[in-house]
């Protein structure tokens, strides 16, 4: 098994369907409610894990009912939990998730206990996870300690992969020498100042981040698949046709499988389109955790 350490953000996500998302100040009557684990760092987590990696998964939980029920989640997954740090009278991080009838969602998140992972915590547990083939975080926790982890992974030669989501500022010191960058459109505009409408403006955007010292760019773009690009080639991986029910952990399923793809030594278009696999399939349930594919689905589909 290829040993993988995810860095990053675990959430209980509390979700209501609704027929279409309320305007401002109206209030809206919705339908089912749901509550599942989540967070993007568990999401990528329990992802990776479900596709065969070996993982270690470094968190800030609460010492409440969710991050109890959290911790219970991922030591079932058989994700290695000796690294998450429990702090006691915190708040674990809750998001709340709107999904509209087309499937697609809006989601506010309170970090709690998230926003506690520091650099600190990072730096006494690297000689435990220093031998892992590769490292995976997003921005849903301090963006110090992603920094922290960034400088770490450049002076190790170890390959970190950034999933910059939810969007923020990153420094040119945060990209220079990075080995992936996986941004969606949004967040591809937000960091690289380039609306992605069609494949020269996907080039630019890319070309701006490979200006930055990023070695590889992966760009998300939904049911139609993703964006490759480095210093020699580019080219679209397409992702399968499927009927979407919920998008809100697609590209959590994404990176996770993607990760531990290129962790085994696959190709970029083998691990792009086997990660896409696994997205498409994750999108036809409700929820974020939950809907994680196993390995034998994704090769299954």
């Amino acid at each position: 098994m290829s040993k993988i350490v995810v860095i990053g953000s675990s959430n209980t996500d509390m979700v209501v369907k609704t027929k279409r998302f309320p305007e401002p100040g109206e209030t809206i009557l919705g339908g089912d409610f749901y509550m599942f684990p989540g967070g993007k760092g568990a999401n990528q987590a329990v992802a990776a894990a479900r596709a065969g990696g070996e993982v270690i998964f470094i968190c800030c939980l609460g010492d409440d009912l969710f991050g109890q029920n959290a911790l219970k989640g991922y030591a079932k997954e058989g994700i290695d939990i000796d690294s998450v740090k429990i702090v006691e009278k915190e708040a674990s991080g809750v998001a709340l998730i709107t999904v509209n009838g087309e499937g697609e969602n809006e989601i506010v998140v309170a970090s709690g206990t998230n926003a506690l992972l520091s650099p600190e915590h990072l730096e006494a547990k690297m000689k435990s996870i220093s031998n892992a083939q590769i490292f995976l975080t997003q921005l849903e926790t301090p963006i110090e300690t992603v920094a922290f982890l960034a400088a770490y992974c450049k002076a190790k030669g170890q390959r970190l992969i950034i999933n910059p989501a939810p969007a923020q500022a990153l420094d040119d010191t945060v990209l220079n020498g990075l080995f992936l960058i996986t941004p969606n459109e949004t967040e591809t505009k937000i960091l690289s100042g380039i609306e992605v409408t069609d494949d020269a403006s996907l080039e630019n955007a890319g070309s701006v981040f490979l200006e930055k010292g990023v070695q590889n760019v992966i760009v998300t773009l939904g049911s139609r698949g993703s964006f490759f690009m480095n210093a020699t080639e580019s080219f679209v991986v397409p992702a399968p046709k499927v009927k979407a029910v919920d998008t809100t952990a697609a590209g959590d399923v994404f990176n996770g499988v993607l990760t531990v793809c290129l962790a085994e030594g696959k190709g970029w278009k083998e691990s792009m389109a086997f990660a896409s696999k696994a997205a498409a399939l994750a999108v036809t349930k409700m929820g974020a955790q939950d809907t994680a594919p196993t390995l034998e689905e994704i090769n299954q589909f």
